[in-house]
């Protein structure tokens, strides 16, 4: 089940790497269509619009994979000075504090996408019904919560992590 758990952080990273890149090239294509319309092209309607829904959809995306590789922000001025006994007791701690909060997060999106969806609000230009955004941002949400409980549970001993796995070092922890 971890190493599911491991995958699928994996993947949802990669399909957040998509949503920018398409975002990316459809920037290029707006800009470019602004700067020629003197020719009779124009910008893509909505754009700003679908770069808010992509740039969200791709940080939940990103956030599980980030945590599972050790490749959030520390500050180590501490920590490094502490027994092992107590960065161990730091990293689970803080672990399953930010599993409250991703908890939390997901709990809200939960409930904005219903009201969203209860009171049928879409975007201003492309007329996308928001709770869409919600939704997809809900898998990546629900994804970092599996990835907290998953890593967790391999750090208190109930688990193990998939064969192979390695954490990118940062100096820290």
């Amino acid at each position: 089940m971890i190493g599911f758990i491991y995958r699928l952080a994996k993947w949802s990273a990669i399909l957040g790497g998509i949503t920018l890149c398409a975002l990316t090239l459809m920037i290029v294509v707006s800009v470019t269509g602004r700067a020629l319309i003197g020719v009779g092209l124009g910008p893509v309607p909505g754009d700003f619009e679908l770069v808010e829904v992509g740039t969200a959809i791709a940080v939940f995306f990103f956030l599980p994979w980030c945590y599972l590789r050790g490749g959030h922000a520390t500050v180590d001025l501490l920590y490094m000075h502490l027994p092992a006994w107590a960065q161990r007791a730091v990293v689970i701690v803080s672990d399953l504090l930010m599993l409250a909060v991703w908890l939390v997060l997901t709990w809200k999106l939960w409930e904005g996408m219903l009201e969203k969806r209860q009171y049928l609000e879409t975007t201003f230009i492309l007329q996308m019904p928001i709770w869409w955004a919600y939704a997809l941002c809900m898998v990546g949400a629900v994804i970092g919560c599996l990835s907290y409980i998953a890593k967790t549970a391999a750090q208190l001993g109930l688990a193990r992590e998939p064969a192979g796995w390695t954490v990118e070092s940062t100096g820290g922890h």
